[in-house]
């Protein structure tokens, strides 16, 4: 993970300062900041270096949300929020936003890096290949997503559901199934989560996204229909 950035962005200096300390034992780099304005400042003087952002809710000045709405208006770089609210209504939100990631407070530090470790893995792709489903063109090395030759922005979880359905196109793929392939660890949330992601997808498809079909009952399928 050499010459990873990582942005944490939490109002607590003794939080920033724990999180630094089990990031650099895996040889990331780290920028602080204490509040959101800090934040977009930071963000906008090293883009090109920043891999990942750990970004709180509840903070002074530009909150959260705020941060991550901006972000997201230029940016697909992977961001995780910190939360200690572990509220289903607010994951809904983020999502909703383009968060790639939720971690709630209190939590591990250790566990808190493993999830960096494999958010940064899964963001670099591990295939070069480039596939074409129906229109819909999927660069794996790139981790980009074309609609009849015209890219398509999503942000990292999106773009692994896209992918895990047309891997597995044809398939009637469960809800719970879902979740534990592409979430990739134990998680507590809804469905509607899922829900969330396919309705933002289908949208960003445009006409494609016909090719998502709703399998009552059980989840989702993807299948190319002339």
């Amino acid at each position: 993970m050499n010459n990873v950035t990582v942005l944490v962005v939490d109002d607590e200096a003794r939080m920033r300062k724990l999180i630094k300390d089990f990031l650099a034992q895996k040889e990331f780099s780290v920028l602080e900041a204490e509040d959101g304005e800090k934040a977009l400042e930071l963000y906008h003087e090293h883009k090109k270096e920043i891999g990942l952002i750990l970004l709180d809710v509840m903070m002074p000045k530009l909150d959260g949300w705020s941060v991550l709405r901006q972000i997201r208006q230029e940016s697909k770089v992977p961001i995780v929020m910190l939360t200690a609210r572990g509220e289903e209504q607010d994951e809904l939100f983020g999502f909703e936003l383009g968060v790639d990631e939720y971690i709630s407070k209190p939590f591990s530090p250790k566990i808190l890096v493993a999830r960096v470790e494999a958010i940064l893995n899964r963001a670099r792709g591990n295939q070069n290949e480039i596939k074409d489903y129906g229109g819909i063109e999927i660069n794996a090395d790139g981790r980009t997503v074309k609609v009849e030759g015209k890219e398509v922005d999503m942000s990292l979880r999106e773009y692994e559901l896209l992918k895990y359905l047309v891997d597995n196109e044809g398939i009637a793929l469960s809800r719970d199934k879902i979740l534990n392939n592409v979430w990739n660890y134990d998680y507590y949330g809804d469905s509607r989560t899922i829900d969330s992601h396919i309705k933002k997808i289908r949208h960003k498809l445009g006409k494609k996204g016909k090719y998502i079909e709703t399998m009552r009952g059980v989840g989702y399928k993807f299948e190319v229909k002339k």
